[in-house]
Formats: C-alpha cells, sequence, structure tokens
C-alpha cells in the first residue's frame, strides 16, 4: 500500500494511475473529495484530511508500506504563511507520521528550482549544485528537504527525495503549460522576453510520476535526484508548439527590463486584489534564469528515460482538444495529431 499526498493535484492526476498499472495498492489524502470525481473512478482509497493536521496524518499512515509525498503549495503570487504552512509543516508532519508507521520507504517530491535564479547558461545545475532560493516556494521547498535530511540522519525513515522541473503535460493549466500552450493557444499572447535565448527545463508529468515511481523502488534513500525531460531555450520551445500546433511561430519580445517593469505593476495590482495576475515579479527566476539541468545521475542509477520532447507537446495538445478547452481552426493541429 502506497499513501500518496497531493494526489489530486497535476503530478498526482496523471501519477495514480501509473502506480495502480505497477500493482500497488493506493492510498490518497485530499481535503475535498467532492471536488474531484474522476478519483472515484480510480481503485483507490480516500481519506478526506488535511496534511497540516498532525493526527490525521498518523491516522492515514498507519498500514502504509510505503509513502509518497507530493503535495505542496506552488503558487507565483501568494502569502508567505501559507507556503511555511503547507510546505514545511506539513512536511514534517508526513516524516513524524512515517516514522511512526515504520513504513519501509518515502519518496519526498521536492524541486530543482529550489536553486534560486541561476544566472550562468554554462552552469550545469546538478543535485550538487548550491541552492539559493529567491521566493517563498523555493525557501520553503528547500526547508521542506533539510527536514527529511534530518530524519534521515536520525534514522526514523527511509527517505529519497525526487527534484521535478518545470510541469508540463494532461491536465496542467499553470506555469509552464500556461506560459507556453495556453497563452498563444487560448489567449492569442504571443509574448516572450529577451529573443527567447534563456534556458528553460521542462519535464513531461508522466515522466516526473515515472521518476517518483523509479526512486521509491530503486532510489537510495538519503540521496537527491534530478527529474527534467530536457533543458532548452525557450525560443526552441515556442517554435516546436506553434510548429506542432500550426500556430504562428512569432513572438513580441521586449527586453527584459521592461517585462520586469510590467511585473511590478502586476505585482502591485495583485497585492491590492489579492488575486495573482497574469505576470508577477515571482514569475522571473524561471522566465530569466539558466536552467541548464543534468539527469545524468536518474538515468544511471535510477534508469530514468524522459519522453521526446516533441512526444510530449503532441499528447499535451492532444489533450487540450479532447478537453474542450482548445478548438483548433481549420488547418491547425489536424495534421500533427497522434496516430
Amino acid at each position: 500500500m502506497i499513501l500518496v499526498t497531493g494526489g489530486t493535484g497535476f503530478l498526482g492526476r496523471n501519477m495514480l494511475p501509473i502506480l495502480l498499472e505497477a500493482g500497488y495498492g493506493v492510498r490518497v489524502v485530499t481535503r475535498t473529495p467532492q471536488a474531484y470525481p474522476w478519483l472515484k473512478k480510480l481503485d483507490v482509497d480516500i481519506i478526506q484530511a488535511d496534511i497540516a493536521d498532525k493526527e490525521a496524518m498518523y491516522q492515514a499512515a498507519k498500514g502504509a508500506q510505503y509513502i509518497i509525498h507530493a503535495a505542496a503549495l506552488f503558487k507565483f503570487f501568494g502569502k508567505t504563511k501559507d507556503f511555511d504552512e503547507t510546505n514545511i509543516r506539513g512536511t514534517h508532519n508526513m516524516l513524524e507520521a512515517a516514522a511512526a508507521a515504520g513504513v519501509e520507504k518515502m519518496v519526498h517530491v521536492s524541486t530543482i528550482a529550489v536553486a534560486g535564479q541561476p544566472s550562468n547558461p554554462n552552469q550545469i545545475i546538478d543535485e550538487h549544485y548550491p541552492p539559493q532560493p529567491v521566493d517563498d516556494y523555493q525557501r520553503t521547498k528547500l526547508a521542506g528537504e533539510h527536514i527529511v535530511l534530518q530524519h534521515i540522519a536520525s534514522n526514523d525513515v527511509p527517505v529519497v527525495i525526487m527534484r521535478g522541473a518545470g510541469f508540463y503535460g494532461p491536465y496542467g493549466r499553470y506555469a509552464f503549460n500556461r506560459l507556453f500552450f495556453e497563452d498563444p493557444l487560448l489567449k492569442k499572447i504571443f509574448v516572450g522576453v529577451d529573443g527567447g535565448r534563456h534556458i528553460t527545463f521542462p519535464v513531461y508529468i508522466k515522466d516526473m510520476a515515472r521518476g517518483i515511481l523509479l526512486g521509491l523502488e530503486k532510489g537510495t534513500p538519503g540521496e537527491i535526484y534530478n527529474l527534467c525531460s530536457q533543458s532548452m531555450p525557450q525560443y526552441q520551445v515556442e517554435n516546436l508548439i506553434s510548429e506542432i500546433a500550426g500556430i504562428p511561430k512569432f513572438r513580441f519580445r521586449p527586453p527584459g527590463f521592461v517585462m520586469m517593469q510590467v511585473a511590478r505593476f502586476l505585482t502591485v495590482l495583485s497585492n491590492l486584489t489579492g488575486r495573482e495576475m497574469l505576470y508577477v515579479t515571482n514569475l522571473a527566476p524561471y522566465v530569466f534564469g539558466e536552467w541548464n539541468v543534468s539527469i545524468q545521475k536518474a538515468k544511471d542509477e535510477l534508469g530514468f528515460a524522459p519522453t521526446p520532447f516533441e512526444q510530449g507537446v503532441r499528447e499535451t495538445l492532444q489533450w487540450y482538444v479532447e478537453s474542450g478547452l482548445w478548438k483548433p481552426r481549420r488547418g491547425e493541429w489536424s495534421q500533427y495529431r497522434p496516430q
């Protein structure tokens, strides 16, 4: 039995079928199961609870052989206390529950973004790259890793840390999906920055899910593994998505400092309204960073084999069509549809 937190999120929705196909019994923790009718179609046990509730996590972990802790708050705009509550306190509670339940192994899902905002395109970001968080999400995810390592040092529970890149794929509508798929496809916003030269770091969501399973089955406790599909300049991402989708490759590319001025203004509006605007300053590390990520360790030790980006794009576009979110005009997409 695997206890999964974050099972109703973008990652979880793609990961649960993979775990079931691999033959595992699955137990899912979620605060609002009624909000996810698709969950009832899966052969999983559902526990309604909040990871911030320590006692509830103790109960949820009882009888579990493994735990995959994927629950996290990831936003470009939000209150510091909310990040602390979920990403730090929630992780502490899960580790305490894992130790009390005597689980055989736990996978803690973290992020390569703890690196901060890398500025050297020639610098390889591997598992030894020194973390330098620059926002609340990165800070609290790194703090979660530190809590994990403390538990490992005291032999409470064997844990593997899997750091993910920027998620994209079916069922996602935020971050990478929003910037590179939805903005041009749905909103007709054709904007890039600095000539598209900055390096981005997508991971196909199903690769992330499969990588987590590999970490559970083959990962060495106490070790950290990067999971990324490919690192590439943003213009390559934009061009390939546009080519496959049959939409214009053109992007309006203002200088970075201009976009930052826009982001500062929209961040002020976000603070006034309490709603995240389209572009806020916390996007900067991901848009202007040089994310030249190495996954050699995951390849060598786990057998991780990422999906080619072109294939991941095709499958993501197919989901947008099937979900009714995107209705291509004649001549768009149909000639590239997967067979």
